[in-house]
């Protein structure tokens, strides 16, 4: 039996990568005036046969992508922080608005891909970072949405005219009770709760938790409608909904409203996982979407609600009228800069609870449930604060596209908007901010620009039939990008570096040995480890070798 000499582990000389400021500058310049000449009708008759390119749909998809491209290559490539500035805020603040002046489509779509970016950094975190597969999350996105729909669109005032009309006994007296009744069931719940603490639970307790809790809904149910008959009488002052003012206060109720939701869904479900925790928020997601259609009073059920107001902005308007955009404009553009802030708090927030003590316990949890629950991770509180978190990224997202559209039906939150979001997390990379924001552009990209583009260009070729046109395979593509990252790339575009490690854990291995860190398999003798640690049954202890 021979030892092989250790070998000193081959030191791997750190990638160089070249400098691209003169590149990023110079992509940034060309993508930035091919887009503004393509949404400039008047300048693309005066290029001629060039501008026949430019109009074509294709092609503009083409532009769109190549522009928002910039971003990315400022976030990706070394070059130095002036051009990266220059490059993101030029882009973001400048040039799109202005293209967006002469086609404001552009700036819809640029709202779109940042609704769905929030929406999937929201899933990122439930699905990415904690693991849990959560396939009713557009649920969130409706509880967001109709918050503010309601009390902004003139079905706050039928609401109001309904109750006026039928007050059944409800009055003043109704109100006291229902205030007294939540008051002392809500302390019921957090002195059992205190009791829960101290000593191991009892089913007498357990069973007084549930009742203080159903006399708690019954005392909110008895508030709410006694404020409604209460108020019946300024039916007429809100026939158009609320004053467009609370869209503030609104934006901040959503995020309560959608949070609260996460949690009563997520207390009884995240007992479950895997498989069985994805069938049952598929279900709650889809008694989300059916209730909307139900309660007709305060939904207007499948006719939608319309028409939902929006901020007034006095200032911003002033400044978009200096600017040259037309009053039809302010809103939209008010609502891109809106959107644009938002995504960067999200940003933030994602980045500072990636790096915190809850972050690293979403990991453990998802690497391993148990091994966490050892380690002293509160498994239900942990988990329950992952599916608050996302769900409140959802609400005020769905509260901004209820404002974009000024209408929304509950058709604007079936299953297939689930999928999507989720889709765009696995094409970024489960678990990485950047890529799931890329996954985010890509999907939206695919779905409003390149495959309806495609399929308007091949309506007027004769040997295409109408049945195979691109723009009715949009699930199909999406399906099979699915599965092809699946089997080609399933970290994602761009990975998370520990997801990436975990799925490439034996391939490094093997490139290791590749590099010479395990030279002992190339000399041809017997490997010992680094310790000489026995590793036969007749092999002496490495202190005697």
């Amino acid at each position: 039996m021979t030892v092989a000499t250790p070998a000193k582990p081959a030191v791997r000389r750190p990638v160089v990568k070249p400098d691209r400021t003169i590149l990023l500058v110079l992509f940034f310049v060309v993508t930035s005036v091919l887009l503004i000449i393509s949404h400039q009708p008047g300048m693309m008759k005066s290029l001629g046969p060039f501008g026949d390119v430019l109009r074509n749909k294709v092609v503009e998809a083409l532009v769109v992508s190549l522009f928002l491209a910039n971003v990315l290559f400022a976030y990706l490539w070394k070059a130095a922080n002036w051009a990266k500035l220059l490059v993101g805020i030029g882009s973001l603040l400048f040039v799109l608005p202005l293209a967006g002046q002469t086609d404001t489509s552009l700036l819809d779509l640029s709202i779109q891909i940042m609704i769905f970016a929030a929406l999937a950094l929201g899933l990122n975190i439930v699905v990415g970072l904690a693991g849990l597969l959560d396939l009713g999350y557009v649920a969130f996105f409706a509880v967001g949405a109709y918050t503010w729909s309601i009390f902004a669109s003139p079905r706050f005032g039928e609401v109001l005219k309904y109750y006026g009309e039928n007050p059944g006994a409800t009055g003043s007296g109704t109100l006291a009770i229902g205030l007294v009744l939540t008051g002392v069931t809500a302390g019921s719940m957090l002195y059992i709760r205190g009791l829960h603490g101290r000593m191991a639970p009892t089913r007498l307790s357990s069973l007084s938790f549930l009742l203080a809790g159903f006399g708690l809904l019954s005392g909110i149910i008895l508030v709410g409608r006694s404020i409604l008959v209460l108020a019946s009488g300024s039916a007429a002052a809100v026939a158009s909904g609320i004053n467009p003012g609370f869209f503030w206060l609104f934006l901040a109720l959503s995020i309560m409203a959608a949070a609260i939701v996460g949690v009563l869904i997520g207390l009884p479900v995240l007992r479950l996982k895997g498989d069985y925790l994805a069938i049952i928020t598929l279900g709650l997601g889809e008694v989300i979407r059916v209730l909307a259609n139900n309660l007709g009073l305060y939904t207007a059920g499948s006719q939608g609600i319309t028409p939902i107001g929006s901020a007034p902005v006095p200032w911003f308007n002033s400044l978009a009228g200096s600017l040259g955009f037309r009053p039809d404009q302010y809103s939209l553009l008010f609502l891109y800069v809106l959107v644009l802030i938002v995504i960067a708090v999200i940003l933030l927030v994602n980045v500072r609870l990636d790096k915190s003590r809850i972050g690293r316990a979403w990991v453990a949890i998802r690497d391993d449930e148990i091994a966490a629950q050892a380690m002293g991770v509160p498994l239900m509180q942990t988990k329950l604060i992952a599916f608050a978190t996302g769900a409140s990224f959802a609400g005020v997202m769905g509260m901004i596209f209820a404002a974009k559209q000024t209408f929304i039906s509950p058709e604007s939150f079936n299953l297939l908007q689930s999928i999507t979001v989720l889709s765009m997390v696995v094409l970024g990379g489960m678990g990485s901010f950047s890529g799931v924001i890329l996954g985010a552009a890509v999907v939206t990209l695919l779905n409003l620009r390149i495959l309806p583009g495609l399929g308007e260009a091949s309506a007027n070729v004769p040997w295409i039939p109408q049945e195979v046109n691109p723009a009715n395979f949009n699930r199909f593509i999406f399906g099979s990008i699915l599965v092809a990252m699946m089997l080609l790339r399933p970290e994602g575009l761009l990975p998370n570096k520990r997801v990436a490690r975990e799925l490439h854990h034996e391939d490094d291995q093997e490139d290791e040995s590749e590099d010479g860190n395990a030279s002992g398999l190339k000399q041809g003798g017997d490997v010992y480890s680094a310790g000489l640690a026995t590793i036969k049954e007749d092999d002496r202890p490495g202190g005697e070798r």
